[in-house]
């Protein structure tokens, strides 16, 4: 599915798109500051967690409400993820969202895990946003 967002509530449409999908993981594409973590936030409000929605960029993962699970693979990559046993976060219950995470694409498809791809392309003042299956 194909979306186009002029403003934050446009990504209720896409946060709806990732419920309905049947996916729990979700690899969030896009170039900085595309509003990757901004669609993570908008989707903890539509499930009602009153939470300060952050990147883990850091962190390498956040956790709101033990229901929705963010992760950053930017300065640590792939490999530094799996070293830390991150795979095993992915069994969870929840949604695991997870940003820069293109190089897990084929990894977790080894492993059986269904995964959504969100890819966030910049376009002037909005962005479009595609959903696939991987």
């Amino acid at each position: 599915m194909r979306f186009e967002a002029v403003n934050t509530e446009d990504l209720k449409k896409v946060a709806e798109c990732i419920k309905n999908s049947g996916k729990n993981i979700i690899i969030l594409s896009g170039t900085l500051g595309s509003g990757k973590t901004t669609l993570v936030k908008k989707f903890v409000e539509t499930l009602g967690i009153n939470e300060d929605v952050t990147s883990p960029t850091f962190a390498i993962q956040n956790v709101y409400s033990d229901k929705v699970f963010h992760y950053d693979l930017y300065n640590k990559g792939a490999d530094e993820f799996l070293s830390l046993g991150m795979l095993e976060e992915l069994e969870r219950e929840g949604w695991h969202f997870i940003e820069w995470g293109e190089d897990l694409e084929d990894i977790l498809k080894m492993y059986g895990f269904e995964v959504l791809k969100i890819k966030i392309n910049v376009d002037e003042d909005k962005r479009i946003i595609e959903c696939q299956d991987l």
